[in-house]
C-alpha cells in the first residue's frame, strides 16, 4: 500500500465527506462536513499562483537549503515558509506542503466551522474533536502500517507532518524511515520534520533527532524511525493497528 494511501485510510473520520483535489505537484485528501471540491481548488491555485510568482522574482526561494530572510512585501502565504525556514534553520520549500495544507484547512474551518482533515502527501493539518490515531507509513521499517499515534483534540488544530529519507519524493538529505512532528503550525512541522529527517544517517542518529526535535520550542510531540529502531517524545500515545 502506497504512503498516500495507508494515510487516507486511516486518517478517515466517520461523520466528514472525503473528496480529493489534485493540481501539479499537489494532491490534495480532505475530509469536512461537506464537499467543498470548487472552493478547495480555487484556494490551491490561490496558494500556489503565490508561490509560483515569487518564486519567479526570488529564484533562490525555490533551491535555497538554508533559511531566507524575511520579506514584508511577500504574499502572506510566501511569509509562512519564510518564517517556518527562519524557526527551524532550513530552507522555505521544506515547509510547502505543510503550509498548503495548513493555508486551506483553515480556509475550509473557517467556512464550515466544522472538522476538517486536510493531507498533502503525508503531511497533514487537523481540526478535529476528541481522540485521533493517526498510522505511520515507515518504508520498509518493521514497524510501517502497524502502529499510531493517539492524541487528544485539546491540541487542535495542530499538523501532523513527516519526512522520510526512504519514502516518497519529497527532498530530505538523510536516510530516516519517518520522522513525524506535531507543531501546532503545520508548516513548522513540516520543517521540523525535514530538519529531523536531515540529521538521520544512520540507526545512531535517532537519539540525536529526537533531541533537537524535543528542544524545539515549536515542537509538541516527535517519532523517529530508522529500520528498527524507534524513539518518540511528547503527549502523544503510541498504539498498535
Amino acid at each position: 500500500m502506497g504512503e498516500e494511501r495507508f494515510y487516507r485510510k486511516i486518517m478517515a473520520r466517520k461523520g466528514l465527506v472525503s473528496f480529493r483535489v489534485v493540481h501539479k505537484e499537489t494532491d490534495l485528501h480532505v475530509q469536512a462536513k461537506e464537499d467543498l471540491s470548487e472552493q478547495v481548488s480555487s484556494w490551491v491555485l490561490e496558494s500556489r499562483l503565490a508561490i509560483e510568482q515569487y518564486a519567479r522574482k526570488n529564484p533562490a526561494f525555490l533551491t535555497s537549503l538554508l533559511p531566507l530572510p524575511l520579506d514584508e512585501t511577500a504574499p502572506p502565504i510566501v511569509k509562512t515558509m519564510l518564517e517556518a525556514g527562519r524557526r527551524v534553520g532550513v530552507g522555505p520549500m521544506a515547509s510547502v506542503a505543510g503550509t498548503i495544507a495548513q493555508y486551506v484547512g483553515s480556509k475550509i474551518a473557517e467556512a464550515t466551522g466544522g472538522e476538517v482533515v486536510v493531507e498533502n502527501g503525508g503531511d497533514i493539518f487537523l481540526h478535529l474533536k476528541g481522540v485521533v490515531e493517526a498510522g505511520i507509513w515507515a518504508g520498509n521499517s518493521p514497524f510501517s502500517g502497524k502502529i499510531a499515534l493517539r492524541f487528544k483534540g485539546k491540541l487542535q488544530p495542530i499538523g501532523l507532518c513527516t519526512s522520510s529519507g526512504t519514502v516518497g519524493h519529497s527532498l530530505s538529505l538523510g536516510a530516516s524511515d519517518a520522522v513525524t512532528v506535531l507543531s501546532k503550525s503545520a508548516s513548522i512541522a513540516d520543517a521540523l520534520a525535514t530538519a529531523g529527517g536531515n540529521m538521520v544517517k544512520s540507526q545512531g542518529d535517532v537519539k540525536n533527532a529526537l533531541a533537537f526535535l524535543q528542544d524545539h520550542p515549536d515542537c509538541l510531540a516527535a517519532l523517529v524511525i530508522s529500520r528498527d529502531k524507534l524513539g518518540i517524545f511528547g503527549d502523544v500515545e503510541l498504539v498498535k493497528l
